[in-house]
């Protein structure tokens, strides 16, 4: 006989369980909670994470343009965590990313649903973390249907319930878990490192890896915040130049000399190897420093933050693929989202 104080299981519902996030958000709650999940994706076959290692796994099998079809089950929800987004074609972006989106957050149930973790794009932030104005202008698809969406949450029953995370530069993905696009490209440019130590140029971003993002959606789930406010999801911001530090420091390669790459001669060489470039590539190039206010990593829920310096990145992407790195001391001035149609 249940006491008085007896809760039903937390029911959280996750979608775009088979990307990148997605699995390490499920692989955190598997194995750390005991809630009830149900984990939508389209093919059962890119989800590879334990559906036997505890009892309240589920599957749920199922497109978001048919979200509908999912009514009854998204009225139990307690919380709901979306991940899913659509990366290229015009109307298939605005559909999943957008009118989806929201007819899901539609369909939850205000009685019952305590927490809605949306997932955005830091992209569509300037540096005071207001709405960047040429993300809508000049932004590609993708970037300009996460604009609308978050100005549409707003209008929303549950809106006053809905926790929006803005994730920056992603890392993450092993032999268990697909990687995120900027992982993917990182072996290229560890390659190409012997040659981009000898180069200057003026820029600043953030960055955090997947399972320090799961670790913050954790603490969410577990204490939702009251009222519901935005996170920049990102370590400590860091500049080009000590990117290309920490990274040349990790893998040993010493930079004898440096010469920086203006802007003019950026240009020359755009052009010198016909490099075609959208109007937002070219917005990028000028912005230069994505950065942000007050980012969030574990740290900032009193948890450990895994991967809190490009080393800790450069380090796991070595030991993946089996090759061995020695430690390397650090100098002072060193320790300063296509491939598929949808992550769904």
């Amino acid at each position: 006989m249940y006491s008085n104080y007896y809760r039903p299981q937390k029911r959280i519902f996750i979608t775009g369980a088979s990307g990148c996030i997605g699995h390490y958000i499920a692989e955190a709650l598997i194995q750390e909670t005991d809630y009830d999940l149900y984990l939508m994706v389209r093919n059962p076959d890119k989800l590879r994470v334990d559906l036997e290692a505890r009892p309240g796994i589920n599957l749920v099998q199922a497109d978001m343009r048919e979200i509908d079809k999912l009514a009854e089950v998204l009225e139990t929800m307690d919380v709901a965590i979306l991940t899913a987004t659509a990366w290229g074609g015009a109307q298939e972006v605005f559909d999943i990313n957008v009118l989806k989106t929201i007819r899901l957050m539609e369909l939850l149930n205000p009685e019952i649903c305590e927490q809605v973790i949306y997932f955005s794009t830091a992209s569509i932030l300037d540096r005071n973390n207001e709405l960047l104005k040429e993300a809508t202008q000049l932004g590609t698809e993708y970037i300009r249907s996460k604009y609308d969406c978050l100005r549409r949450l707003s209008r929303l029953p549950l809106a006053s319930r809905i926790t929006t995370l803005f994730p920056t530069l992603v890392f993450g993905g092993d032999e268990q878990k697909p990687q995120s696009h900027i992982s993917a490209g990182l072996p290229q440019v560890l390659e190409k490192i012997s040659l981009i130590r000898f180069f200057k140029a003026e820029g600043g971003f953030h960055f955090i890896h997947a399972r320090d993002i799961a670790q913050v959606v954790l603490s969410l789930v577990e204490n939702p915040p009251e009222p519901s406010r935005p996170f920049v999801l990102g370590n400590a911001p860091i500049t080009v130049n000590q990117a290309i530090e920490q990274v040349c420091a990790t893998l040993d390669r010493r930079i004898l000399f440096r010469i920086p790459l203006a802007p003019w001669l950026a240009d020359i060489l755009i052009g010198l190897f016909r490099i075609e470039m959208s109007s937002w590539d070219r917005f990028c190039l000028n912005y230069r420093h994505f950065t942000y206010k007050d980012p969030v990593n574990p740290s900032s829920f009193g948890m450990t933050t895994e991967y809190g310096t490009l080393r800790d990145i450069v380090k796991d992407r070595m030991n993946q693929r089996g090759q061995h790195l020695e430690p390397v001391a650090q100098s002072p001035e060193t320790d300063a989202d296509a491939a598929q149609s949808y992550e769904g």
